[in-house]
């Protein structure tokens, strides 16, 4: 497990706002946005406090068996977020009206050896594909398994550097985040951006996006630095000159640093008067919201409407509350089952998991890429008097998304 995914579980099980690192709603699987199969509103179970609770990795559903690998025996955060993903995988099946999907569920116990063995295990009794591993290292292991026997993996790191073809990621990836808003705030007359980004991988990675996605939509990057924790003030003072050139200020951190940054560039000079503050995903946080000084700032995030319902059904359920992330789960075992009922149990193949036309799932509009990481259709969010509210709302098609 890299740090990044670490804070990322540490965080969604603290509470339930969108990731640490980050759903049409009522829809009761996932379908081709083009040509999916049509499914029947959910129906929420009647909570059960009575029965026992279930074996974890006990077989689900009947029909084309596929391979769940998850971190069920795992230590601490990783197994509690584990049991939440397997919760969400038997909701996927009650709810997938006629799905024809066996699931046989393989603890990784959080390992790399673990996640190599459990995939050959899975394949051994027939699977025709696999869902999960969690973590970066699992994934990669399991994801050499895979492809060296020729079945598609779909897992739930966020780390890009181990998808790759036939190796797909589901995850919130922050690459998403971070086009959807410069896009937004492009068309919005936004040419001239400045950043300050954090020296670490997840800072690595939206720099790369933003140096990358700044020049298509026609703007520039007129200063972009990289801090170190307890750094920002020296990093501020070096960016203060580039933010007085700057319409859009890009400051892609978390609720516990992002106002110290904003200060930082304040007490360094930087007029951030008529700056557009721009964040990611990490800015889907109450603790921002109540700030005034990120009053107007703008973030790419999933539309909450689904995320709702699902918890809503979730807790009738269970009688909890689901890990954030859990939505993961419950999408790919729904796109699983939606390509049998589709084209059969041969139909899981990477030509069907790259339909452009894409699916749609709690999170909403979703699409992996051949290189297996994945386009999601964002809304755009703004903070506003203590909340956040949707300016731009996200798209319902791959086809409107351009």
């Amino acid at each position: 497990m890299n740090a990044k995914e670490t804070a990322a579980i540490r965080t969604a099980l603290a509470r339930t706002s969108r990731r640490g690192f980050l759903l049409m709603a009522g829809a009761a699987g996932l379908a081709a946005c083009s040509s999916g199969p049509e499914m029947s509103a959910p129906q929420a179970a009647l909570p059960m406090p009575e029965a026992p609770p279930p074996d974890p990795n006990a077989g689900l559903g009947s029909g084309t068996p596929i391979g769940l690998i998850l971190p069920l025996g795992a230590s601490g955060n990783a197994g509690a977020v584990a049991l939440s993903l397997r919760n969400a995988a038997e909701m996927a099946l009650s709810e997938f009206s006629g799905a024809r999907i066996r699931l046989i569920i393989k603890d990784d116990g959080g390992t790399g050896p673990g996640a190599q063995a459990a995939a050959n295990q899975a394949l051994d009794e027939g699977a025709r594909a696999l869902i999960g591993p969690l973590f970066a290292h699992s994934v990669a292991a399991a994801g050499q398994v895979a492809r060296q026997r020729g079945v598609p993996l779909v897992g739930f790191s966020t780390d890009t550097n181990v998808a790759t073809q036939g190796v797909y990621l589901l995850s919130f990836l922050p690459q998403n985040d971070v086009e959807r808003v410069i896009r937004y705030t492009a068309a919005q007359g936004r040419r001239s951006y400045a950043g300050l980004v954090p020296d670490n991988a997840y800072g690595s990675v939206v720099e790369a996006a933003f140096r990358e996605t700044v020049p298509i939509v026609g703007g520039r990057v007129v200063g972009l630095e990289r801090y170190s924790p307890g750094q920002a003030a020296e990093a501020a003072r070096r960016l203060a000159g580039s933010v007085a050139q700057a319409d859009a200020v890009f400051l892609p951190d978390a609720a516990d640093t992002v106002p110290q940054i904003v200060q930082a560039l304040t007490g360094a000079g930087a007029n951030l008067a008529g700056k557009q503050l721009i964040g990611t995903g990490l800015w889907d946080d109450a603790r921002l919201f109540a700030n005034p000084a990120l009053n107007g700032g703008l973030f790419a995030a999933p539309d909450t409407s689904g995320f709702r319902a699902f918890a809503a059904r979730y807790r009738a359920r269970f009688g909890s509350e689901p890990v954030r992330t859990t939505t993961l789960s419950h999408d790919a075992v729904s796109l699983m089952a939606a390509l049998v009922n589709n084209y059969g149990e041969n139909g899981i193949t990477d030509a069907a998991i790259q339909n452009p036309s894409g699916f749609s799932g709690i999170d909403g509009i979703f699409r992996f890429r051949a290189d297996g990481t994945n386009q999601r259709g964002l809304a755009v969010m703004q903070i506003s008097g203590g909340t956040s509210q949707i300016v731009s709302p996200a798209p319902r098609s791959f086809a409107q998304a351009t």
